[in-house]
This record gives structure tokens, sequence and C-alpha cells, in this order.
């Protein structure tokens, strides 16, 4: 028996893994984040499979509900909404099931900020404009900030900013990232990226909270950066025809010709 962590991805069913698909398909017990991930994807659970939705759940419950389908011999499919590896609650549980004895496997899902760059069509490290992606987040009622973790400080180094669970406090994420990346800096805004009702806002930090002002209150990320209206920008050397590499040797004394390492 094995509890099966699966990223269920941003929205669309589609976006789920084939692994993921796999693993619930398999799985005699599905435990759902059912506020976040669509009903859409139980389809693929097996007949006669108890599903249960972890939203009006406690820590302790879940846990239940996995130990109890231990017990029992089943597998469980555990389904959060993006990727496992940021703010999905999986360490806390992971560290239960290793008290307990109770084996666990880890799918990863396609992450929110990757969706929303793809509605955006936008890639979010360009040459000469930023090579980082920060991902990161304002203090919540669930989790603090550590005090080095403040926007502030990641907008000093001018990456693009992937900026999550915020919305609410648009207006202080505005006025912390105007002083390093000036008021007009491409700001874009994606609702429930990948969903049928998926909205997008874009602007400039001068503009987007009135741009944004009768949007969603909550499943938005807040995306921050030159990149997102970058103009003119340099091209990587990757193809460039005089970078001389391992699959494309430029001069016959390249290092790279005749296949050498």
């Amino acid at each position: 028996m094995t509890v099966h962590f699966i990223g269920a991805g941003p929205g669309a069913p589609d976006l789920l893994t084939l692994r993921g698909r796999d693993l619930i398909a398999g799985s005699q017990v599905c435990l759902y984040a059912g506020s976040l991930v669509p009903a859409a994807l139980l389809e693929h659970c097996p007949a006669g499979a108890r599903i249960v939705n972890t939203a009006p759940l406690s820590l302790d419950q879940i846990i239940a509900e996995i130990a109890a389908a231990h017990a029992a011999g089943h597998d469980v499919a555990r389904l959060h909404s993006g990727d496992l590896s940021i703010w999905s609650a999986m360490g806390e549980q992971l560290r239960r099931l290793r008290a307990l004895g109770i084996p666990v496997s880890i799918t990863p899902g396609v992450p929110a900020f990757a969706a929303a760059a793809a509605v955006l069509e936008a890639e979010l490290t360009l040459p000469g404009l930023t090579q980082s992606v920060v991902l990161t987040r304002t203090s919540g009622r669930a989790s603090a900030m550590p005090d080095a973790e403040a926007l502030p400080a990641f907008a000093a180094t001018g990456a693009t900013l992937a900026i999550h669970l915020s919305i609410h406090l648009l207006d202080k994420v505005v006025a912390e990232l105007t002083p390093a990346y000036g008021s007009d800096c491409p700001v874009a805004i994606v609702w429930r990226a990948s969903w049928p009702d998926e909205r997008i806002v874009r602007a400039t930090l001068a503009t987007i909270v009135a741009a944004a002002a009768d949007g969603p209150e909550r499943t938005a990320l807040i995306l921050v950066g030159r990149v997102l209206a970058p103009g003119d920008f340099g091209e990587s050397s990757l193809y460039a025809a005089d970078y001389d590499r391992r699959f494309r040797p430029n001069t016959p004394q390249s290092r790279f010709a005749g296949g050498a390492a």
C-alpha cells in the first residue's frame, strides 16, 4: 500500500500528467483538495473507489483517512492543485506518514506560474532582462513570511516575480515593489489559469490596482517584471551560428569536432 501524492496541475483536466492519471486509476482511495482540484480529474478513479474531499477536513482527519486505507491495504491517490513542491502542505503530511511507517510516492504537476506564463505567451527569463524567477507570497493567516523574504528584498534583484496568494493585498504589493521596479513596470494578473473562467489583466505597477478593481479575490497569480512587455532584448548564444557547442561544432578545430567529449 502506498500513498501517491499527485500534483493535479493548475486546473485544466488535460494538464494532469500521464503518471498522475495512471496512479489515480490504480488507487482504491482518492483524497482531493476540492476547493482547487477540478472534479473532472475524479473521472480517472476506478469504479467503487472511496473519494474524499479534504477541503473541510483537519490534518488529523486526513491522516486518519489515510491510516484507515493503509490498514485495509488500499493505495491512496492524494491530489493537490498545481505542483506539490510549493505551498501544498505536503510536508506536514509526509512527516506524519513517515512516523507511521506508511510508504509514499510523489508525482509532480504543472505549477500555476507555468500555466500563467503560457496563457500570457511569455518567457519569464530573457537575455539582458532577467535570468531568474522568484516564486513568493505575502504573509497570510496560514503561514507567515520570514523577515528576510519580504517583497522589497526580492524586488532589489530585478528578477521576475511570481507572487502567489496575495491578490487581496494588491495595494501593498504595488507599494513595496514600485521603488525597485518603477511605476511603469509591466504587471499581469491571471485568475484561474487554464480553467474555463480564466481571466487576465495586464497593466503596470502604476495602473494595476485600478485595472484589477473588479477582479476576484482569490486563485490569482501576480506576475511582475520587464519580461512581460520586453520590447527589444538580447538573444541567447545557444542558437547563435558562431557558438561552439557539443552538438554543433562551428569549426574543424573545435574541441567538439569529431565527437570529442
